[in-house]
């Protein structure tokens, strides 16, 4: 008897692409020896080498009774001795799964039987899978300790068809839970997935007690969830050891157990040919992609550029109540425009603080979009073209459904495309006195600005200054935005403006700004200069003496 085991007894999870009802698995368990058998073994040593040899003939002649070996495939049923005994009645069978049973163990009876004895198989249909005995899950001696994902998992409850209710009813518990403790989360954690589950038993009884519940044992399970992902606990022994297995009761025997994959394996014809379907299935894939997309990529008309912002209302930091949310909406300048059905306003949702050091900040996570158009035109010479700005107001809200205004900010959008994370401080009016800071605590509101765009400046002011002397303000919080900038024009493409990169996007449009008309006047002054050079070189040389001479008396 060997004394090596193997005592990896955790499942392994496998991936393939091939279908799972190819799975073929084989299962060999072998009868090492009983406590019983080795005690008379031992007692009888000392009586005659007679009786010793009578009981060694003995072991030898129920040798076949002690090993069996059988392969399976995927969801295919082999019946124990129970199953053959109970679906002969046919008033045993009630579902038609049953019935069905009762017609296979018929053709059994009548054919050559069954060329299984101990080992067979609970499908995913089976009755028995989902109430297996415990003690079938405690077969091996020997067990790896638990991984943190397995002792995680451990408690994850896994989504059946069959436990899906029909009608739509509301539970009556609460639907959220804004502080949920760590069991409760352990407890309510569902895996969504549909696994298919296969067990493969073993009747580990004596010989002449096959068919008794007891004696069934959990020796292998396989589990799959449709998408090319197999479990199988134990894992296949890959030549490795086989695992130990010790029955309850008396008698303690212990048995091998060796499962090993036995799939036939693709051919290389098969292989290449495999490789050339999924191939040709990857290429029709993408030009279907492509005859949705088109070939033709969409560009704005000459002369326009086309600006899309994807945003991000991150976190609000630093005010003074709780339960804030935002209001903001989209200012655009002289020559921009958007499209018609563009929302240019909106509002967050309400969102609590959660403090974080020394501040409480409140985490929105709003998302945005924003898609505006420039068109050039003929400016004036002291003209700058300007850029969207975003405005917005800070609220908050009590359980009294009073509101505060907690400060008013702006967003200025960046001229450069790409990713950028800005931050915005705020302020709101102040209105001096103890009556308006009682009113603001006990009744909620507070002084607001008629027109939002009075952060900056506003823009119905035709004025050269902006006075704000004595408006009474407070500085207040903080608002981050994360904002992803796509920038989109025609020029972009010319081969003629690529080298002058470094101008500004206006530059590239043909716009007259005042940049513009310093990078014209450099340039031309750069090729006077030049001219100025060739025609002094094609001078002779007595002329250019004499103007030198000139020149010098001049400067003394």
């Amino acid at each position: 008897m060997t004394d090596c085991w193997n005592t990896d007894t955790g499942e392994a999870v496998y991936r393939s692409r091939d279908a799972i009802k190819n799975l073929k698995i084989k299962v060999r368990i072998e009868r090492v020896t009983s406590t019983s058998a080795l005690t008379q073994h031992l007692q009888q040593q000392f009586l005659s080498r007679q009786d010793r040899g009578a009981i060694e003939l003995e072991t030898l002649s129920s040798q076949g009774d002690n090993e069996e070996e059988l392969v399976v495939g995927w969801q295919e049923k082999f019946f124990s001795q129970y199953e053959m005994e109970l679906f002969q009645n046919e008033a045993a069978c009630q579902t038609p799964l049953d019935r069905q049973y009762h017609t296979e163990v018929k053709a059994l009876n009548r054919g050559k039987g069954r060329r299984n004895r101990r080992i067979f198989t609970y499908t995913d249909h089976d009755r028995y899978t989902s109430c297996l005995p415990q003690h079938a899950t405690d077969i091996f001696t020997t067990k790896s300790n638990p991984t943190f994902l397995a002792e995680r998992m451990a408690s994850v409850r896994h989504r059946r068809q069959e436990r899906r209710t029909m009608d739509s009813s509301v539970p009556k518990s609460k639907i959220i839970n804004w502080e949920p403790t760590e069991e409760f989360v352990r407890n309510r954690h569902v895996v969504n997935n549909v696994m298919q589950t296969m067990h493969i038993m073993g009747d580990l009884g004596a010989s002449g007690r096959l068919g008794q519940k007891e004696n069934e044992c959990l020796l292998a399970t396989i589990k799959t969830d449709g998408c090319g992902t197999v479990i199988v606990k134990p894992d296949f022994n890959k030549g490795k050891e086989p695992y130990r297995i010790v029955t309850e009761g008396e008698r303690r025997e212990v048995w091998r157990l060796t499962v090993e994959n036995v799939s036939a394996c693709m051919k290389p014809e098969d292989k290449v040919r495999e490789q050339n379907m999924y191939k040709d299935l990857y290429i029709r894939h993408k030009e279907y992609l492509n005859s949705l997309v088109g070939q033709d990529f969409e560009m704005p008309p000459l002369g326009i550029l086309r600006y899309m912002t994807n945003g991000e209302i991150v976190s609000a930091q630093g005010f003074e109540y709780d339960n804030l949310y935002i209001h903001f909406f989209m200012e655009l300048p002289n020559n921009w425009s958007s499209r018609p059905f563009q929302s240019m306003s909106g509002v967050t949702q309400t969102c609590r603080t959660k403090t974080l050091g020394k501040e409480n900040v409140a985490f929105f996570s709003y998302p945005f979009h924003f898609e505006a158009f420039y068109m050039t035109e003929k400016e004036s010479d002291h003209s700058v073209p300007q850029w969207p700005v975003l405005y917005f107001k800070v609220l908050s809200l009590d359980s009294w459904q009073r509101y505060r205004t907690e400060g008013y900010g702006y967003l200025l959008f960046p001229a450069m495309p790409g990713i950028h994370t800005m931050t915005c401080h705020t302020w709101r009016p102040l209105q001096m006195g103890t009556v308006s800071a009682l009113r603001r605590f006990f009744i909620g509101g507070s002084p607001e600005l008629e027109d939002h765009s009075y952060v900056r400046i506003p823009g119905t002011f035709k004025g050269e200054r902006l006075s704000r002397f004595g408006f009474c303000t407070e500085t207040t919080g903080s608002v981050t935005f994360n904002l992803n900038c796509i920038q989109q024009a025609r020029a972009f493409v010319d081969t003629a403006m690529m080298k002058k990169r470094r101008q500004r996007v206006f530059d590239q449009l043909g716009g007259f700004s005042q940049q513009g008309a310093v990078c014209t006047i450099l340039e031309a002054f750069q090729r006077a200069r030049k001219k100025m050079q060739e025609a002094r070189k094609s001078l002779p040389q007595d002329l250019i003496s004499s103007a030198s001479q000139l020149q010098i008396e001049s400067s003394a």
